[in-house]
């Protein structure tokens, strides 16, 4: 049983990475669920409650970062919910060609749906950029927090 638990703990733990920086995973909280099973596998001996909460307290936190950020970013820049969700599309879609997509996509994406919103290509390409900015931002804050999580556990699991 206790090998099964390492397996899933090893697979939230990778899904939970990617979904770091792919849109459609709650990466924060794969990571965490992740950790959780992996102190459960050693019967919470090395990670306790203590350690527990404060990487569930990150994982909240990097998630809500992500939301707060594409929110900012989008309405800092006068972004419609179409161009929020046409950047988030365009994440998704820009995963399939690379890093250009990766880069470009989310941009793209925010900018069609912001042209269906209006008509004008300048507000459009403002708010496409501000959308993108928010996302960007937001996988940054992922990143950091989940980086933080893996950290924080290494060193209470082997310190």
């Amino acid at each position: 049983m206790t090998i099964l638990i390492w397996i899933l703990a090893a697979v939230l733990v990778v899904v939970g990475i990617a979904g770091l920086v792919l849109p459609a995973l709650p990466g924060p909280l794969l990571l965490f669920a992740g950790l959780w099973a992996a102190a459960w596998a050693e019967g919470f001996v090395h990670v306790g409650v203590k350690t527990l909460i404060a990487l569930g307290l990150m994982a909240v936190l990097a998630s809500v970062a992500d939301f707060v950020a594409g929110a900012f970013g989008a309405r800092h820049y006068g972004a419609s919910p179409r161009s929020v969700v046409g950047a988030a599309v365009g994440a998704v879609v820009g995963i399939f060609f690379g890093l250009p997509g990766l880069l470009l996509g989310p941009f793209i994406g925010a900018l069609l749906g912001e042209l269906s919103a209006r008509r004008d290509l300048v507000a459009a390409g403002r708010a496409g950029w501000g959308a993108t900015l928010g996302l960007a931002l937001g996988t940054a804050a992922k990143l950091a927090l989940g980086f933080a999580m893996l950290g924080l556990f290494l060193i209470v699991r082997f310190f």
